[in-house]
């Protein structure tokens, strides 16, 4: 677990960490020291308050709860449905608001309705199968990408994508659309297991600081 008497934050690297740590100043709790852009620092601490922090890739902050190196982390609900860790999500934070979308050319909505066997592109296969394989109980076979999906249906890789969608005009420039739609996604909060129940009072006490917060966004 982490260092004894303090709240570990493993943060999400980017706009959700800024966000996060507004949110969290809103509920009283700072740490001066992550304000400093230039610090080659990895740990940041506040003595005060008893809470340390340390950002990571999306994908391995639910690695860092579910092993008790943070006691609370922060990131995206796809990341936390894809990595499939142990560990209590507690709090929808609002933000980083999107879709997580099967998508394609309006060809292939039949395929869709009729249950064919299809290629399905995704950078998220675990939701994907999750998808495809026991809420709509079609068989497709599922091809795992890194890069740009939207690829896939254009050069014939795939059939339709899984993926996020925000504002959807990058599948509209590339002839697709939003043909069912899986999810809706955000900023989560997770929490370690153990954690919650050694540090419960605590860790209750913030998660009812910050939901009040929110409140009043």
């Amino acid at each position: 677990m982490s260092m004894e008497g303090y709240l570990t934050f493993a943060l999400t690297k980017g706009r959700l960490a800024d966000k996060t740590l507004k949110l969290l100043e809103h509920a009283g709790i700072s740490c001066t020291e992550m304000e400093d852009k230039d610090t080659r620092k990895l740990i940041f601490v506040n003595e005060e308050q008893k809470v340390r922090f340390f950002l990571a890739k999306g994908p391995d902050v639910p690695t860092y709860v579910e092993y008790g190196v943070a006691d609370i982390g922060v990131t995206g609900k796809d990341t936390i449905l894809e990595e499939g860790r142990r560990c209590f999500e507690v709090l929808d934070l609002g933000f980083g608001k999107c879709r997580m979308c099967v998508c394609g050319p309006e060809s292939a909505r039949e395929l869709l309705e009729h249950h064919e066997m299809i290629r399905v592109a995704s950078k998220y296969p675990n939701i994907a199968r999750d998808y495809f394989y026991n809420r709509k109980g079609q068989t497709v076979d599922i091809i795992k990408l890194n890069g740009s999906v939207e690829l896939g249906p254009i050069v014939g890789l795939s059939d339709v994508i899984v993926d996020i969608v925000e504002t959807g005009s990058t599948l509209k420039e590339n002839g697709l659309m939003v043909l069912e739609e899986v999810c809706p996604l955000s900023a989560r909060m997770i929490v370690n297991q153990v954690s919650m129940r050694m540090e419960n009072e605590r860790i209750r006490r913030l998660i009812s600081q910050l939901a009040e917060a929110l409140e009043k966004e």
